[in-house]
């Protein structure tokens, strides 16, 4: 069985339309292994709520609502249940584009839910500026990674991004974290390795300390 792992790459790789100067926001490359893996039910979450995410450069807080994306939303409040989001890197930080993570920094953890696919929701909202969205490799590749628009991402709407939230409360803190890796840190290496390649290699990225749900 061929092991999983993250890319990203120009254009229209995988995701056809969008504009030539910006990168398709997709990951987790399909492989015999989870082309092939059932999508998966997930607890309901609340109809709205809000994640506060502690990190090393500041606090943002998450609002999320369901009748955007339900599936979506549904494993969003699923992994902050589980502390998924604790210690995670933002391994791809591209300026005037989007943030991204959602790699665990425990390979078990992220080998545990590389497989656990999520059926894909219909795109109700636009990739706006502070929205939140699942990255992707096609239909019924979701899993755990995430981003967070920099920008008005809006020819990402037609590809199958469906946006589940946004930053309702420190975007200025979003748009701090740590740039200067670019797309250097290799996504196959933090889910075979974690947080102890990326220490080692990127020590600089910023990081979620905690990530819970607000009162």
């Amino acid at each position: 069985m061929k092991s999983i792992y993250l890319t990203m790459a120009l254009g229209a790789a995988f995701l056809t339309g969008c504009s030539s100067n910006k990168e398709a926001a997709r990951t987790e490359s399909k492989t015999e292994a989870n082309t092939e893996a059932k999508t998966e039910p997930v607890p309901q979450a609340p109809a709205q709520f809000k994640a506060v995410f502690e990190t090393s450069k500041g606090n943002f807080t998450i609002e999320c609502y369901r009748d955007w994306a339900p599936l979506g939303t549904d494993r969003f409040y699923q992994l902050l249940q589980s502390k998924f989001f604790d210690e995670a890197r933002f391994f791809r930080v591209v300026p005037n584009f989007v943030v991204q993570f959602g790699i665990s920094g425990d390979p078990k953890s992220a080998a545990l839910w590389k497989t656990r696919n999520l059926a894909d929701d219909p795109v109700k909202q636009s990739n706006r500026r502070g929205t939140v969205t699942f990255a992707t490799a096609g239909p019924g590749t979701r899993t755990t990674q995430l981003f967070i628009n920099l920008a008005d991402n809006t020819p990402l709407d037609g590809q199958g991004f469906s946006p589940f939230g946004k930053v309702i409360d420190g975007m200025s803190v979003v748009d701090h974290l740590y740039q200067g890796y670019g797309e250097a840190p290799d996504q196959g290496r933090i889910e075979a390795e974690g947080n102890e390649y990326l220490k080692a290699q990127f020590e600089r990225l910023d990081f979620v300390k905690t990530a819970r749900l607000a009162p």
